[in-house]
């Protein structure tokens, strides 16, 4: 059986999983992955566990710059970002014959960046996990698969829906995989959607930070 090729972009335990899963799959081979630039200290080294597994790395960060590894004439059957934190243009998705992205919310609210802050802010009772397909807009693409989970405002922290939203998520992305080519997507509702950007940061207050003692950036 022909393999299909596949790139992992993002960061932390959940990029590490994911490129993981693909690496050892006998259905798929992992070209490289394209580690977040620099790298958060506070979450585990897609870098360094490329590294220990002979994986390429795009050390950069840029996706842009896959070329140097793959060569100008590179294409992907399957680009899968977790948490990747740069703009995808058309100049890469273009040379992937499908590019997903796991996403930090219960599409369509909550796009952008912070989600996990935002719904804690906004005193959410439940949130969510979505893999859905990029398109040029931010976090507007169909869904393919999707995921939804209480939180508890009164007392959680946003470190601790993160940690949730990854065990989830490893979740949705292991039982999806398998039956994606069968998934229909569906179209976002635009009626629902909600969108931040960093610059409305500075709104968050106390929910800024991993803990509501810190105010050094979201998730």
């Amino acid at each position: 059986m022909t393999q299909r090729t596949a790139l992992v972009l993002g960061k932390g335990e959940l990029a590490i999983r994911v490129a993981e899963w693909f690496r050892t799959s006998s259905a798929w081979e992992l070209l490289a992955v394209v580690p977040v630039v620099p790298e958060p200290e506070w979450a585990d080294s897609l870098v360094s566990w490329a590294g220990t597994h002979g994986v390429g790395v795009v050390a950069s960060g840029d996706c842009e710059d896959v070329a140097t590894l793959l060569g100008n004439a590179w294409s992907v059957d399957l680009a899968f970002s977790v948490f990747y934190d740069r703009i995808i243009r058309e100049s890469f998705s273009g040379r992937c014959n499908r590019i997903l992205n796991l996403h930090n919310s219960p599409l369509p609210r909550y796009r952008g960046v912070s989600p996990i802050n935002w719904a804690l802010k906004n005193e959410e009772h439940e949130h969510g996990v979505t893999i859905h397909e990029i398109v040029p807009e931010v976090d507007a693409g169909p869904i393919v698969a999707q995921v939804r989970y209480s939180i508890y405002p009164s007392f959680d922290e946003v470190e601790h829906v993160y940690r949730r939203a990854q065990a989830y998520g490893w979740t949705l992305f292991e039982q999806t995989m398998p039956i994606l080519g069968e998934i229909e997507p569906r179209t976002q509702d635009e009626s629902e959607a909600t969108h931040f950007t960093r610059a409305d940061d500075v709104r968050l207050g106390d929910r800024s930070g991993f803990t509501r003692a810190l105010s050094n950036g979201g998730t």
